[in-house]
């Protein structure tokens, strides 16, 4: 049996995708399990257990994966899925050769200023796996981030968790032949998409923020320093709001081809 950890906050506006494309493109027996908290609870038919949660993403996966291994066998599968993300080909090929090398598997956003942690849009292992790290989503581990600064996010502690264990895993890396964002919008393996930001659209991402404008105070007279750093915020604002308004344009017209089963969505990617 494969169980589906996935997690739905605020906005049901991923469920019925989600569910869909589970459903075409898993090609072993699952259930799916999951949270909707702030979401009218008539979504809950399409899942086969939805539990009443609160707090972060992290600790509700982690819950998640807690009320699964009560139940399920030591060889069942665990898959995490980000609630905007799903396949879009069937993974079991791929997960059957990738736990056949090592025990988890996950997607890695190396595109993100190569970030070295599992990402929980998409992993997968054994229930026993799991168990024995014990496995943990929370945030906390850090490693060094754009422009030398220590950076961390969830399962940064699932990192550390498989460093100390010294348990081997295998990263699931992006795919797209075309990127019409550096980091959302994402294909992984070929048989996973990625949304990105799916519930919090227009948010601007560190790649983003890695490339705004830089502060020019700093290189004027002291005497003019104030003026420039006034004019620096305005700039900065600005750039902000044209980025936020046009990955919120981009995000909307990608949501709404996929919404409604456009056939040829997936070829702004491949």
């Amino acid at each position: 049996m494969l169980y589906v950890a996935t997690v739905h906050y605020r906005s049901p506006r991923w469920v019925e995708i989600q569910t869909r494309y589970l459903r075409r493109h898993i090609s072993v027996p699952y259930q799916t399990w999951t949270s909707l908290e702030h979401i009218d609870p008539t979504y809950s038919e399409y899942f086969d257990r939805v539990l009443a949660q609160h707090g972060s993403h992290a600790g509700k996966l982690n819950h998640l994966a807690m009320e699964i291994s009560e139940q399920a066998s030591d060889s069942d599968l665990l898959m995490f899925l980000d609630g905007d993300a799903f396949p879009i080909a069937d993974p079991i090929p791929l997960i059957t050769d990738r736990l056949a090398k090592a025990p988890l598997l996950a997607v890695r956003r190396a595109e993100n200023f190569n970030e070295p942690q599992p990402h929980p849009c998409f992993c997968v292992t054994t229930v026993g796996t799991w168990r024995r790290l014990p496995g943990d989503w929370t945030s906390g581990y850090t490693w060094p981030g754009p422009r030398g600064r220590l950076g961390g996010d969830v399962g940064g502690n699932l990192l550390r968790k498989l460093e100390l264990t010294k348990t081997p895993w295998t990263d699931v890396l992006r795919s797209n032949r075309t990127n019409l964002d550096p980091l959302y919008y994402a294909i992984y393996g070929d048989v996973v998409y990625h949304h990105g930001a799916g519930f919090r659209t227009g948010e601007l991402s560190l790649v983003d923020r890695d490339g705004a404008p830089q502060p020019r105070w700093r290189s004027h007279s002291r005497a003019l320093r104030p003026f420039i750093r006034v004019a620096d915020r305005r700039r900065w604002r600005s750039w902000e709001r044209k980025t936020e308004e046009h990955h919120a344009r981009q995000s909307e017209r990608i949501f709404a081809r996929i919404q409604r089963d456009d056939p040829d969505w997936l070829s702004d990617f491949l």
